[in-house]
């Protein structure tokens, strides 16, 4: 009968059972509560680097480097995590990377001088027969059938280890405890868990295998001669966990089959399998993977692999080490999310931003409203020098013409013109909005350039919603401030000489007058007749008049040019400045997010190997 299901068993190896765990855990919180004056980040820290294991009875030492580099590297890690979530991310890639908090922060509370250490292997490996060995006792069920166990089943050095075997949801049946040895001493602090078989053809066992792997702080990787190098364990488990080869032992059991030099290239081939999948090997000092053989039933080999795994269990550094390589893995996944290569930084470039105004001040005519500005005011000073006789002729035109552009348009109707005339307000219409729309897509795809996809998106969006209603608010700038050079009733200031113009154009008419008036007296023989004085005022006022007009307009180009480029830069201001409020700062804005999330996701990826601690 199997042990692990005969109540009988379990009542005559009461003594194997970790209840005295649990009652030596709560014996300890009634005797004082733990310190939670600390900060989280330090307690967590802490936890896992192994300081404070007095549950705050007495002063914790110092940080250690690795434990400092490791604090920085999750607080930069939930930072980035929490700047990314409103962002269109990669959900399953920040799941993993919350994941990796959560399981960091369950350390906290949790037994610091403690080191969990899973066995796992396939069918027939002999892993369960290494754990009894290791343990001194037989507590792992062994034998022909297969699978032979059917649950984890731990084995603590030592007590205070119940929290953590809560975490790996073991019930108190399957806890047990080693034979009280002198080898057993060396391995107090160390909880061996003993997995099922990760390719058992139980649905149940496998999910046992890859929910427990995720929460120790090592595995010992049990393989043979015959299923070393299968593609299940390479594939599926070492390979994507290349980068915990600081918490990896792989053990070639069963070496006792094995004649002459056989081991010994069986060894070397499971280190070329093992180099393939990106595991770095332990050798010559280096950090990396424990590899080694043995044999569990004869007991060769077993007792190297117990002083490793004592002097390992006695560093207290497993969950460091186990953490930051949880933290790399995160970081390697958010990697496409945050960088991309060859980018010096997101920005949007000068020549970018002067390309958007020129843009929005075409759409919204400033270059032609400056033209009109200049013509109205060169018109305007005309109206103020013209002669008294143009300016009647232009004021008889002015009646015959219709006096609105309702007036034009009904005409353009009676003339068969009237679909041309509608349709061209519409077209400008159409056009002016899609430059608007080419502007926004011209500066985000800027903006964008070197962005990874998902912030690249991002930023897409925020252009294309600020600019959803930028052509309504530059229609409304362009008739607000556009007013007086669109409307013709409205007249721009006058020139400052606009009193002596008209005091000249008044002297020329009055020479005009005078002399007619005086030619005509002499006609009738009021006056004596001297046709040349009378001729001569008369030709200077014909020729003065149009004379101070050309002075005139001459010194009105000018300051008609001054006025319709002041005009004009008003328009691109306004017309700029609301392209910056709606699209350029938004777009800015985001850059700056990205940026500041970069410069976490730094932090997180940088302090990888300086957080792991070699194995001498």
């Amino acid at each position: 009968m199997n042990a692990l299901t005969d109540p009988d068993r379990d009542r005559t190896d009461d003594r194997w059972d970790d209840g005295l765990i649990a009652r030596s855990r709560r014996a300890e919180a009634d005797e004082g509560e733990e310190d939670t004056g600390e900060e989280g980040d330090d307690a967590l820290v802490r936890a896992v680097s192994g300081a404070g294991s007095d549950g705050g009875k007495s002063a914790a030492p110092p940080l250690s480097p690795e434990a400092r580099a490791l604090r920085a590297r999750l607080d930069a890690l939930r930072q980035l995590v929490g700047l990314s979530r409103t962002r269109i991310l990669d959900g399953k890639t920040l799941a993993e990377a919350g994941r990796v908090l959560d399981e960091a922060a369950a350390r906290r509370g949790l037994s610091p001088q403690h080191t969990v250490v899973a066995i796992a292997g396939a069918t027939g490996s002999g892993k369960s027969t290494l754990f009894n060995s290791l343990a001194g006792v037989q507590i792992s069920e062994t034998g022909l059938r297969r699978p032979t166990t059917a649950a984890p089943i731990a084995c603590s050095w030592s007590d205070g280890a119940a929290g953590l075997l809560d975490r790996l949801e073991i019930p108190g049946r399957l806890r047990r405890r080693p034979r009280e040895t002198s080898e057993a001493e060396a391995l107090r602090g160390m909880v061996l868990v003993d997995l099922p078989d990760l390719d058992s053809a139980v649905g149940a066992h496998r999910d046992h295998v890859d929910r427990v792997l995720a929460l120790v702080d090592a595995v010992v990787w049990v393989v043979d001669p015959e299923k070393y190098a299968d593609a299940v364990l390479h594939e599926r488990y070492l390979r994507p966990l290349a980068g915990h080869a600081e918490v990896t032992f792989v053990v070639l059991n069963q070496v006792d089959r094995l004649a002459g030099e056989s081991a010994d290239l069986v060894l070397d081939d499971l280190r070329r399998l093992l180099d393939e999948d990106g595991i770095a090997l332990g050798e010559h000092g280096e950090p990396g993977a424990t590899v080694l053989g043995l044999s569990a039933l004869t007991g060769e080999g077993v007792g190297e692999l117990r002083e490793l795994l004592a002097q390992f269990t006695q560093e207290k550094g497993a969950a460091t080490r186990r953490i930051s390589a949880d933290v790399d893995r995160a970081a390697a996944r958010l990697r496409p999310l945050y960088v991309a290569d060859g980018h010096p930084g997101p920005e949007i470039g000068e020549a970018a931003r002067t390309e958007f105004e020129d843009r929005l001040a075409e759409a919204v005519g400033a270059y032609a409203a400056g033209l009109a500005a200049e013509r109205a005011w060169r018109r305007n000073a005309g109206r103020a020098c013209g002669t008294p006789w143009l300016r009647l002729w232009r004021w008889y035109e002015s009646r015959r013409a219709p006096r609105t552009l309702a007036g034009l348009a009904a005409l353009a109707v009676i003339g068969g013109r009237g679909a041309s005339a509608v349709q061209a307000p519409v077209e400008e219409e159409v056009t002016a909005r899609q430059r608007v729309e080419q502007a926004v897509r011209a500066v985000a795809d800027e903006a964008v350039t070197g962005l990874p996809e998902p912030w690249a998106q991002a930023v897409r969006e925020t252009a294309v919603r600020g600019g959803d209603l930028l052509p309504e608010a530059l229609d409304e700038i362009a008739v607000t401030l556009g007013a007086a050079v669109a409307v013709p009733n409205a007249k721009p200031p006058r020139p400052a000489w606009w009193p002596a113009a008209v005091l000249g154009q008044a002297a020329m008419t009055l020479l005009q007058i005078f002399g007619g008036l005086w030619l005509v007296g002499q006609i009738v023989g009021v006056l004596e007749p001297k046709l040349m004085p009378p001729v001569l005022l008369m030709v200077a006022g014909i020729i003065g008049g149009p004379l101070v007009e050309w002075a005139c307009s001459i010194a009105a180009r000018g300051p008609a040019r001054r006025y319709g480029q002041d005009a004009e830069r008003k328009l691109r201001q306004a017309a700029a400045g609301c392209g910056r409020a709606r699209v350029l700062e938004p777009v800015a804005a985001e850059l700056l997010r990205y940026r500041e999330v970069r410069e976490q996701y730094a932090t997180v990826a940088a302090g990888g190997t300086k957080l792991s601690t070699t194995r001498q």
